[in-house]
């Protein structure tokens, strides 16, 4: 059975927050805000299928924005997904979901609908706006009553370091899902909320044992950061395979690898997380585009400066988003890795 190739489709810029993070309005607040076309969307999705059907992979889009709820042919993009039988999830604010909305975005065949919490009430409202903690928890229920995945992302930083063990035992208390999180990425060199990465090795030491507490409360946990895997190998919990191809890379980020990114604007990134532009679905084949030189340029692993010397190369790489933010250059150390080579 063919794998499945994952998109992340940013359909709007529209948003009903101006978060302090948010790639978008990090820093230009009075930057246009750039919706697609459903016509164009549609391209782009033809185009994304094309490159599935030549390398043998199932398209899996994550549709987001922006608010993508707020585009407005959203109903009729996910018509397309469902006529198509396309499985998708979301990525959004939960401002206008309410139970009729969940029971519709179930009927179109929503696998999941990601939320976020970037610390708990105080600290949360104050990245995102006044009333958001609450408001994103009420919105846990709805969602598994029409059966989608109810999934919450933090984004961690030194400033919301102390707080992520509360949220832990507070989306549980809710009932959510699936609990993830990722480092923040700069946009402008800045290192005010940058961790050290003893700081950071301690906050996975202390997560995982809470995970193991936790472990069939009902809500699964993510290890979605790639330094896990330097966490576990540290434990004995992941152990290299003997035997393999030493040309092939199994595991960590999947940029350039098994992932893509497709702005309103049609361009295409490698990684939504840094400046990674390699094209733009509406005027070029995405298959070319993944394929083709610009790409490339990601997969260079042996320019990685420090994890090309670790023996964890091929299964980590951390995360070159979060070097890029620190130092403009994705293959420079990962700021929170705590290894040496």
């Amino acid at each position: 059975m063919a794998k499945f190739f994952p998109f992340q489709f940013h359909i709007t810029d529209d948003c009903d927050q101006r978060c302090i993070h948010c790639y978008i309005f990090s820093e230009e607040n009075d930057k246009p805000i750039i919706t697609m076309d459903y016509e164009d969307i549609v391209k782009i999705f033809n185009n994304c299928i094309d490159m599935c059907e030549r390398l043998d992979r199932k398209p899996f889009f994550t549709i987001t924005g922006g608010d993508p709820i707020l585009h407005p042919d959203f109903w009729k993009v996910l018509e397309f997904l469902r006529t198509r039988k396309i499985p998708f999830g979301i990525l959004g604010n939960p401002f206008h979901l309410d139970d009729e909305v969940c029971r519709r975005l179930a009927s179109y065949g929503c696998r999941f609908y990601q939320l976020s919490l970037d610390g708990l009430e105080e600290t949360h409202d104050y990245f995102r706006k006044k009333g958001s903690f609450e408001i994103t928890l009420s919105k846990i229920e709805p969602l598994k009553k029409a059966g989608i995945h109810a999934n919450i992302m933090t984004t961690v930083s030194k400033t919301n370091i102390d707080e992520i063990p509360g949220i832990i035992e507070k989306i549980v208390e809710y009932g959510a899902d699936l609990f993830t999180f990722a480092r923040y990425c700069p946009t402008s060199l800045e290192k005010s909320a940058q961790m050290t990465p003893m700081e950071y090795r301690e906050l996975l030491d202390i997560c995982f044992k809470l995970y193991e507490k936790l472990d069939g409360c009902g809500t699964n946990f993510s290890l979605k950061d790639h330094l896990w895997t330097l966490y576990l190998y540290e434990n004995g919990l992941f152990k290299i395979p003997q035997n393999l191809d030493d040309d092939v890379i199994y595991d960590g980020c999947n940029c350039a690898n098994g992932h893509l990114t497709i702005l309103p604007s049609g361009d295409v990134y490698a990684c939504r997380r840094m400046e990674s532009k390699v094209g733009n679905g509406l005027t070029e084949s995405i298959y070319d585009i993944f394929t083709g030189e610009n790409m490339n340029y990601y997969r260079q692993y042996e320019k990685f400066e420090k994890c090309s010397k670790c023996e964890l190369l091929r299964f980590c790489r951390g995360c070159p988003a979060v070097s890029y933010g620190y130092t403009h250059d994705s293959y420079s150390p990962d700021p929170q890795c705590w290894k040496e080579v």
